[in-house]
């Protein structure tokens, strides 16, 4: 099996890489700056926001894990469409022609809109997204799903959750420096679907290398609930601390979040839902479908997260 990978050198890319090196599988690393993986081996720079895959690299590959993507909130909306979706598409019908056989796409649960409820989602409980980073992603599912329809190529589109490692990133980085510093035990509110990049790395293997893939949208989780607390109390565990005292009511969590939102001029997800919100989701479509199981746990994670020094590496 000889594969693709986009966004190689990314959080979950550099993850995927090394378990496909593990693995012993041949595959091309391409990343937007042409840094190394994690072993010192190089990656051919190509910008798809500016540039397509040469359809030489795509001749002989058997599978495209495409991963790249802009996912923070800061750009702006013509760029998450250029390469979230147009690139994104792009590529899938260049991959097709060049006779690759599986197209595994890495969307997000932000294409299926703002949660309206409490209880967990399903692939088909979706509203439209606002956001540009959650539409863009809903508008290349689409594009990927007409293609599916009537091309030999699978295609392969998962939504996972909140992926964390044991190298915190972005909210949870945030929520480690603060544990570190006293943060006060937070009220027992809301809660998030999450699931581990190994997991999420190893699933993508196990849909390229399986005797056969349909093509569909799956969502990935590990099928917990995590809310603010449980995340505090394992976070304190893991630096061998007592959970703590929920000395501060949610109001003034409340007036807090409200006060940081104010500050940053945000006009996106309010601090409060980031922190107190309720975005469940269901997998049972997911362990239905496919013979995998997520192995890893957050307690784990947790562990690595919390070890003298990380913060420096932040």
């Amino acid at each position: 099996m000889k594969c693709l990978v986009t966004g190689a050198t990314g959080f979950i890319g550099t993850q995927l890489c090394q378990q496909l090196s593990a693995c012993g599988v041949t595959f091309i690393a391409l990343s937007r700056s042409g840094s190394e993986l994690h072993d010192g081996s190089a990656t051919q720079a190509i910008d798809l926001a500016c540039e397509p895959v040469p359809r030489a690299l795509l001749e002989g590959v058997d599978v495209v894990f495409h991963l790249a993507g802009i996912a923070h909130q800061s750009a702006e909306s013509d760029a998450y469409a250029q390469l979230n979706h147009r690139a994104t598409v792009s590529l899938a019908e260049a991959a097709a022609t060049q006779g690759v056989k599986r197209f595994i796409y890495l969307s997000s649960v932000k294409a299926m809109g703002a949660a309206m409820h409490e209880k967990p989602r399903d692939e088909a409980d979706c509203v439209l997204p606002l956001d540009p980073y959650g539409l863009f992603k809903l508008r290349a599912e689409q594009d990927l799903q007409k293609l599916a329809a009537g091309n030999a190529m699978s295609i392969a589109i998962l939504r996972p959750c909140l992926v964390y490692g044991s190298t915190p990133k972005g909210n949870l980085a945030r929520l480690a420096r603060a544990v570190r510093a006293g943060l006060p035990r937070p009220p027992e509110v809301g809660g998030r679907s999450m699931i581990a990049v190994q997991d999420l790395a190893q699933l993508m293997i196990k849909m390229a290398s399986g005797p056969s893939l349909c093509s569909g949208t799956w969502i990935v989780s590990d099928g917990n609930r995590y809310s603010l607390r449980t995340l505090h109390d394992s976070m304190r565990r893991a630096l061998n601390k007592e959970p703590g005292l929920s000395w501060v009511p949610l109001w003034a969590w409340q007036i807090a979040a409200f006060a940081m939102d104010c500050a940053r001029g945000s006009n996106t997800e309010s601090t409060y839902e980031k922190l107190f919100g309720t975005e469940l989701y269901s997998n049972a479509a997911l362990l239905s479908d496919h013979d995998w199981l997520p192995k890893h746990s957050l307690a784990d994670a947790v562990s690595d997260m919390m070890k003298p020094g990380l913060e420096r590496q932040q």
